[in-house]
């Protein structure tokens, strides 16, 4: 199987293999086993038959009812449609303001200079996303070797961010990659509403001239300081948080690295 970023499809502008990216132990992560992407609303029938063919056999909606109900996937032949809502949908789910000082406090949970990271930060400490993430790891831990999953928003930016902040962050990956990849989305919808497909050549200069030092790439942080600094590692939050085993996350990384 080619080995593509990007895949080009009629319905959508963002749907990307995260695939390829290397972390800190020298392993890589799989090609054609996990994507991220915008809606599949407008999915063509050429589309559904192509997501088939590459054996995407869980799609995963981190969208609200509402974005469902308006624009609801439009699913293709073996997929398994799974409702996995990230911001939350009533009162009980919310993180309580009132409480979110204290636990900062005693959790060490770092302060975000931004406003966008302050909100990812929020989300990564909420109980109902922390449900939405985990349901999507559970799904990635059962997958078939054959088969691949994607998970998507409406833009394939923010939700759809944070969960490949913390699947890159599970897998090793260092913060500046995903980061990187965080900003892929903004490079990307140009070639995406041309419906070009950019070239290897054209990828790595996308990725070398971005500055992640400043503006919008540190939103990202949100994720990963919060999890690295905040509960000391991906593995405390994975167990502590989103209810996993320490073998689970040996399985998830055995699944996804090569």
């Amino acid at each position: 199987m080619t080995h593509q970023r990007l895949i080009t499809l009629d319905g959508t502008v963002n749907f990307r293999d995260i695939g390829g990216y290397e972390n800190n132990h020298g392993q890589k992560v799989k090609w054609n086993k996990i994507y991220r992407s915008d809606s599949l609303s407008s999915l063509t029938p050429e589309d559904q038959e192509k997501l088939e063919q590459m054996k995407v056999t869980v799609d995963c909606d981190l969208r609200s009812t509402n974005e469902q109900d308006m624009a609801p996937d439009r699913l293709w032949k073996n997929v398994d449609f799974e409702d996995c809502h990230v911001y939350s949908e009533g009162h009980g789910g919310n993180f309580v303001d009132e409480k979110r000082p204290l636990y900062k406090f005693f959790h060490h949970i770092p302060e975000m200079n931004s406003y966008l990271g302050q909100i990812y930060q929020d989300v990564i400490l909420s109980p109902s996303s922390q449900k939405a993430f985990a349901k999507v790891f559970g799904k990635l831990l059962s997958l078939a070797d054959s088969e691949a999953l994607v998970y998507h928003c409406s833009a394939g930016k923010d939700r759809t961010g944070m969960m490949s902040a913390l699947i890159l962050t599970g897998l090793g990956v260092d913060d500046q990659t995903i980061a990187k990849d965080y900003l892929l989305t903004n490079e990307l919808y140009g070639f995406g509403l041309k419906k070009q497909m950019p070239s290897d050549t054209e990828m790595i200069q996308l990725v070398n001239q971005m500055n992640v030092t400043q503006g919008e790439g540190t939103a990202i942080k949100g994720v990963t300081a919060t999890i690295n600094d905040g509960f000391g590692s991906f593995e405390n939050y994975f167990t502590k948080i989103l209810g996993f085993s320490r073998q689970d996350l040996v399985d998830f990384r055995k699944l996804y690295l090569v």
